[in-house]
């Protein structure tokens, strides 16, 4: 493999890592193709995974250290090609930098977009984008413009090809992770920032890759969609069979109204991933299944607004607060008969039926015991530890994915190993789920009193294990008989402050996040793993927008949380 240096008009010199002769790219190709398929590798892969990997091919080949970043971007490819390929041509993104122009004679002009290409035939770029263009494909030369990530979280791009310097695209690799996004990557021969040289042959047989046998790919705005249309009046009465009486039409409104309804679309898009199933339609089965999960968390929401006392969700009355108390009551009784009622129609083996009705009776107990835990703390509040208040999140949030992401599988077979993982998966991502709220509801301090001191709070418990004498007597004054008090805000926010309760929290929420992710680890259902890496991302914000090859930051600003 050659290193020599190659020498343009401008004198730059080549990227060592990158081969310059495309015999030694293609059999770095043919070492990563191999490597994968042998290894059986499922994306999304992190960018430490990824290295060591290229460490392995090292190894095995005994090829030099310096073609480790290179690596890194086949086997990133090799990872995502099948389903880019299955990506419709419309739904796929071409990103190419403005480094490739000729700086000296390009009549194009930038706009908010990047590069507007005249396609004068000074440079590759006018000849790639005309012909990714006409298969449809979205064009930008720009470089790491803020706005993909934008069209990705439309749904209006599935699949980026991106054209970069290694440098850039090793940035990009968070990304690709985090978004479970099919990223294929192709390096610019050249550095420098300045009519750089890209291997167009390479660029060109990427567009034009296409498969037609969808490779596993679902569409996960299309399910949501679908999962949409389902909550609809006339779909819902038609599986739910219900009346006109006043009770039915309160559980119609009610399962029907606002909300995200993640649940129901973790149910129905894990049930397609584990039967590998590419179309859209929903079995009567799968109706069921995913109205069922809604009406269990329809009917724990009506009872934690009584419990709690809530007088608006969604910014509209509760049910209590409009029709009081006992009809509310009695609706959440009756959404869990319509639940348990679903459940036991599906034309389902009797022992998938009896292990979907034993997930939902246990996630149902645990929950109640989640509620009645945090009940109890309601009628005596004080300090509690973090082994508290962490133990009282597992039970009330995370057993809400474990339900709806267990019950989508159950419905394609029984796998104790799958079953496994999307429990240890649940139980980290809920309760992670639970202290960004807490991060969110300290540091905004929009209701110090009902956001933080009147239920369990992460922050709170924070402060009480670390918390000495004097600092515990003003924690539990919180709850005394004085009532609201500005003051002692101030000083529980200015202790915080001091003990660097927001970092500590911070880091409590990476380490359940970093275990979601590792318990993913395993899944060789490239569908399925990249639904779950994609909630991790969605729910956490994790993240920043890359603007450009110098402006990718990290780090946490402790003026801003969530960043």
């Amino acid at each position: 493999m050659s290193n020599k240096s190659i020498k343009n008009k401008d004198q730059k010199t080549e990227q060592r890592v990158v081969p310059q002769d495309k015999e030694t790219r293609d059999q770095l190709v043919r070492w990563v193709r191999s490597y994968v398929q042998d290894k059986a590798l499922c994306g999304p892969l992190s960018l430490e995974q990824l290295q060591a990997h290229g460490e392995a091919i090292i190894r095995e080949n005994g090829i030099g250290r310096e073609t480790l970043d290179f690596l890194v971007v086949l086997i990133n490819n090799q990872l995502w090609l099948k389903t880019m390929a299955a990506t419709p041509h419309e739904k796929r993104l071409l990103l190419l930098p403005n480094c490739l122009r000729d700086s000296e004679h390009c009549p194009a002009e930038f706009d908010d977009l990047g590069l507007a290409c005249r396609a004068c035939g000074r440079c590759v770029i006018g000849s790639i984008k005309e012909q990714a263009e006409s298969l449809g494909m979205m064009v930008l030369v720009a470089e790491g413009s803020p706005i993909v990530m934008s069209l990705i979280q439309t749904g209006k791009i599935e699949a980026v090809i991106g054209v970069s310097c290694l440098d850039v695209l090793e940035k990009t690799f968070p990304y690709i992770e985090a978004g479970a996004i099919p990223g294929v990557a192709i390096p610019l021969l050249f550095d420098g920032c300045v009519d750089t040289r890209v291997d167009a042959d390479w660029v060109l047989d990427v567009i034009y890759e296409r498969s037609f046998d969808a490779h596993g790919r679902i569409d996960l705005q299309e399910v949501r969609d679908r999962v949409n249309q389902l909550f609809e009046p006339e779909s819902l009465k038609t599986v739910l069979g219900l009346g006109d009486s006043f009770t039915e039409t309160l559980a119609l409104r009610s399962l029907g109204g606002e909300g995200k309804r993640w649940r129901p679309l973790l149910t129905v898009y894990t049930h397609k991933a584990v039967a590998q199933e590419t179309d859209l339609e929903l079995s009567g089965d799968l109706k069921k299944l995913a109205v069922a999960v809604e009406c269990f968390h329809k009917a724990s929401l009506v009872h934690d607004d009584i419990e709690d006392g809530d007088l608006l969700r969604y910014d509209k009355q509760t049910v209590h607060a409009e029709f009081g108390i006992p009809i509310a009551l009695n609706l959440g009784d009756f959404l869990i008969g319509l639940g348990y009622r679903l459940l036991g129609e599906l034309e389902l083996p009797q022992d998938r039926k009896a292990e979907i009705l034993k997930v939902v009776s246990e996630g149902h107990l645990e929950l109640c015991l989640g509620q009645g835990l945090e009940l109890e703390w309601m009628r005596r509040p004080g300090p509690l530890t973090m082994a508290e208040v962490l133990a009282i999140f597992q039970k009330k949030t995370a057993t809400a994915f474990e339900v709806a992401l267990k019950l989508g599988a159950l419905s394609v077979e029984f796998n104790p190993e799958l079953n496994g993982i999307l429990e240890a998966y649940s139980d980290a991502i809920g309760i992670a789920y639970q202290i960004k709220d807490d991060i969110n509801d300290f540091c905004t301090q929009a209701d110090f009193y009902h956001g933080i001191v009147e239920q369990p709070s992460i922050f709170l418990a924070i402060l009480w294990d670390r918390a000495g004498d004097e600092d515990k007597q003003l924690l539990q004054s919180l709850w005394g008989d004085t009532g609201r008090d500005d003051g002692k805000q101030e000083a529980i926010v200015g202790m915080g402050a001091r003990l660097r309760a927001r970092t500590i929290a911070l880091q409590l929420l990476e380490s359940y996040k970093q275990q979601a992710i590792s318990a993913i680890e395993l899944l060789d259902n490239m569908p399925l793993k990249s639904l779950l890496r994609r909630i991790v991302s969605k729910l956490f914000y994790e993240i920043d927008i890359m603007e450009c090859c110098d402006d990718y930051k990290n780090g946490i600003d402790e003026s801003h949380p969530t960043r």
